[in-house]
């Protein structure tokens, strides 16, 4: 990977970032500013994350919240053994996907009391600081804590996002209080402050787990769901509790690529790998015809994930991830010409999500991921403790002969995938993509773009992107998609659609062993930024 030094500094974009003590790179300054100062202040990589996602969980509240999951890959001191986390939560013990079948459903609405499971994030904070961490979790919730106190200012990419989810913010007075002004989404610049969340937070700060899943505001988020119709109890709550699982990987070229597994997405990333690996890229990295194969490869792997994937499906392991699988799908792939015997992978739309990566001077990294699922996810707020419930279920299906079908205790198909890749045995890379569906293939496409070309991770992530439409021969496309490329891909059978929104976002660290030195890119898409000391 090259650091930037053949960017033309004429056009517009930036550089990576550079450093030697520590980086981080997050969607929101005011989360990165955090995880530096955590770093500096003494704590380490897994410390700095969770400060800088409970920020996040502040300032950008659309994206992630203490009311959603987590998912998380931690390299201590930067080897090849890597932890991983699995913060997701499960369904109300009183789930009846046989009830909501009877009301005529035949999918979860996502403003539904039955797409909330039980968040997880929470806890997968207390379990990880506790473990891996150097300080007291009140230290770590003290930055969000005070922004949402004090007060933040609402950066542009953060409004954006915000302004698409008024009706859904509308539908309900305690949602309409908390995130609406007069009526409206705030714009960028507006100050805002979460006085309620503020209060939940520090009494997190002081009590830890039991203060969210047990008590006044656990017992607030049962009343808020029953009042709407869901069937959690107190006793779903107190349940929660995230897991460590193995993690899954591949060969990607001379790497390893590591994912958590199933009920997370992150095999089919590897998948797309797999399947890439049959095609070297060199070249222009916007070339039609690898374009091409990067889609036609989503699609296939896609179709895969949609049939199987759910929690402990039998058929996540040693087959999904074999050569010869891989290399069955990459016969199927016509280099001149689209596929027309589309395969399916439809699915609930939504690109929220908040991604982070921190690394420390003791190489520490920590590759962290934390969501509400869709903007502003179900849309239910427990008013007195400022929680904004995920929507999550609604990835499960209503279908009763499905892996991913909606059941009592279970977690659902997941789209947030932290990732890493090693070199020998250590860390090469810490990186995400964030995007919903799109993570799998933004994820192989960014690790492609670095391996296969040699593009800096910023230059990387500024490439247009595309994404295939579930389903059907539509493919959405950037604006900033070059016409020779629109051109190519058109003659090959794709019909190409505007994105009604920017596809995805990304943060990466690269870790230069041998120099002691630390690269790192943040999205464009996004407010953010990468920052080394």
């Amino acid at each position: 990977m090259r650091n930037g030094i053949g960017r033309d500094f004429e056009a517009p974009g930036r550089s990576v970032a550079l450093g030697i003590h520590g980086m981080a790179a997050t969607s929101h300054p005011a989360a990165t500013l955090t995880a530096i100062e955590t770093l500096k202040a003494g704590g380490n990589a897994m410390d700095a994350a969770i400060a800088a996602c409970a920020v996040q969980c502040v300032v950008e509240p659309g994206m992630t919240g203490i009311g959603g999951d987590c998912f998380v890959l931690y390299a201590p001191r930067g080897r090849s053994t890597i932890h991983a986390f699995n913060g997701a939560g499960r369904t109300p013990a009183g789930t009846d996907a046989a009830a909501l079948r009877a009301q005529g459903l035949s999918a979860i609405p996502h403003n539904s009391p039955h797409a909330v499971t039980i968040p997880g994030a929470v806890d997968a904070w207390c379990r990880l600081a506790a473990d891996h961490g150097r300080l007291p979790l009140a230290r770590l919730l003290e930055p969000a804590i005070a922004l949402a106190t004090e007060g933040f200012a609402v950066t542009p990419r953060v409004a954006f996002d915000w302004a698409t989810c008024r009706d859904l913010l509308a539908q309900r007075p305690a949602a309409t209080a908390a995130y609406l002004r007069e009526g409206d989404a705030p714009a960028a610049g507006d100050v805002l402050r979460f006085p309620a969340l503020a209060r939940t937070l520090s009494a997190i700060a002081e009590g830890g787990r039991r203060a969210f899943y047990e008590g006044p505001v656990a017992a607030e988020m049962v009343a808020t769901l029953r009042a709407e119709g869901g069937t959690h109890t107190a006793e779903d709550f107190a349940a929660a509790a995230g897991a460590y699982v193995t993690p899954i990987r591949t060969h990607f070229r001379d790497y390893a690529v590591h994912e958590c597994p199933p009920p997370g997405q992150g095999i089919i990333a590897l998948l797309i790998m797999n399947i890439l690996a049959a095609f070297p890229g060199s070249g222009d990295p916007l070339a039609a015809e690898r374009l091409h194969i990067e889609i036609e490869a989503a699609r296939l792997a896609y179709a895969v994930r949609n049939a199987i994937l759910a929690e402990g499906s039998p058929a996540t392991g040693d087959r999904l991830l074999s050569p010869g699988f891989a290399a069955e799908l990459a016969s199927r792939i016509d280099p001149g010409r689209a596929a027309t015997d589309l395969p399916s992978f439809a699915g609930p739309e939504h690109r929220d999500t908040v991604y982070l990566t921190v690394v420390d001077r003791d190489r520490n990294v920590a590759s962290f991921i934390n969501s509400v699922f869709d903007t502003f996810g179900s849309g239910i707020v427990a008013a007195e403790s400022g929680v904004l419930l995920h929507n999550r279920g609604m990835s499960f299906t209503l279908d009763p002969g499905h892996p991913n079908t909606l059941a009592p205790r279970r977690q659902p198909m997941h789209t947030i995938i932290p990732g890493m890749m090693t070199n020998g045995d250590r860390v090469a890379m810490s990186f995400g993509v964030m995007g919903g569906h799109f993570q799998a293939m933004g994820q192989a496409h960014l690790v492609s773009k670095v391996v296969d070309y040699g593009m800096d991770l910023q230059s990387a992530m500024a490439l247009p992107r595309l994404f295939p439409v579930p389903g059907t021969p539509l493919v959405e496309a950037e604006a900033t998609l070059p016409a020779a490329a629109r051109a190519g891909l058109e003659a090959r059978g794709h019909r190409l659609i505007p994105a009604d929104h920017p596809i995805g976002g990304a943060q990466a660290i690269w870790i230069d062993w041998e120099r002691g030195v630390l690269t790192g890119g943040s999205e464009p898409r996004k407010d953010g930024l990468a920052l080394g000391y």
